[in-house]
């Protein structure tokens, strides 16, 4: 079993073009089905029955995984039986029983306007370091992207001239249009910072102090640092930004399929939730101003 999840896994590489995210999450949810299944004697995809896979799922719900995880396990085991069975290595296809859980979408943490400014403001000194900052956290805001995408940016991906970055994601680019004041914290940072930072050739946009590309965890420290050095009270994520961006866009009057094209969703239904979200507020504050005990 292990030899067709490396084949599955090279044909999201190398076929579907898939993010490197997805990939290793496809891979990491796979093996641990393929764990399950050793533990009980299982080692031929084609022994797996519907019941087998049903317990599995049974027993990661008992481990507490949320709804979210467990629909994306379901996923993964759905996308890997019909990749062998396209492949003939199966005739039917267990994974068929599997139902995901029906999963609650919360509406995300966003930040204020005013609060994001604060954000933006934290580092305002002249070091290498701050100046770095200060274009991250820019763009991140500016454009949306997620922070995978940020970290795995390359310098030759900005287009200073006209104002927008070309981010790929699997065979899915997107081209993101950016402020002037995004630029003016680009300029600066690849003019008077980058050079100090990276003194040895490198592909990436941004890199850490050491020159090195910058990681998931690196970019989430600095989130942090700047939101309790501004004293912002929530919890601050890099998608706390994402979710912002998208936010903001729809309250100021932007069309769904225009945010859906930004954010990079397939589908309109996730990029929704900003509308959702968006006509409660405006609801609440209808209520407010109308209702005669509203303020009382």
């Amino acid at each position: 079993m292990l030899q067709k999840i490396d084949q599955f896994v090279d044909y999201l590489t190398n076929v579907k073009r898939a993010s490197a995210n997805t990939v290793a999450s496809y891979r990491r949810d796979l093996k641990k089905l393929y764990n399950y299944l050793s533990a009980i004697g299982i080692d031929d995809v084609n022994q797996i029955t519907g019941t087998n896979l049903n317990s599995y799922v049974l027993q990661i719900e008992k481990q507490g995984m949320s709804s979210a995880t467990v629909s994306r396990n379901i996923a993964s085991i759905k996308a890997f039986f019909i990749f062998l069975a396209k492949q003939g290595v199966i005739t039917e296809d267990p994974s068929e029983v599997l139902k995901p859980p029906k999963i609650e979408k919360k509406l995300p943490v966003i930040l204020t306007m005013d609060e994001v400014s604060l954000l933006l403001e934290q580092p305002g000194g002249t070091t290498p370091k701050d100046i770095r900052d200060k274009a991250m956290l820019e763009l991140l805001y500016a454009t949306g992207i997620r922070v995978s995408e940020l970290i795995t940016l390359k310098i030759t991906d900005v287009n200073l001239s006209l104002d927008y970055i070309e981010c790929k994601d699997g065979n899915k680019d997107r081209v993101i249009p950016f402020t002037k004041e995004t630029k003016l914290a680009l300029e600066k940072y690849i003019k008077d910072a980058r050079g100090a930072l990276c003194t040895q050739e490198q592909e990436y946009l941004f890199t850490n102090c050491q020159g090195a590309p910058m990681t998931r965890q690196g970019f989430w420290k600095i989130i942090k640092y700047y939101s309790g050095k501004a004293g912002i009270k929530k919890d601050i994520t890099p998608h706390t930004i994402r979710h912002s961006f998208a936010m903001h866009l729809v309250n100021n009057g932007a069309d769904l399929k225009s945010v859906q094209e930004m954010l990079g969703h397939s589908d309109i239904s996730t990029t929704q939730i900003y509308a959702k979200a968006n006509a409660n507020t405006k609801l609440k504050e209808v209520y407010n101003k109308t209702h005669p005990r509203a303020n009382i």
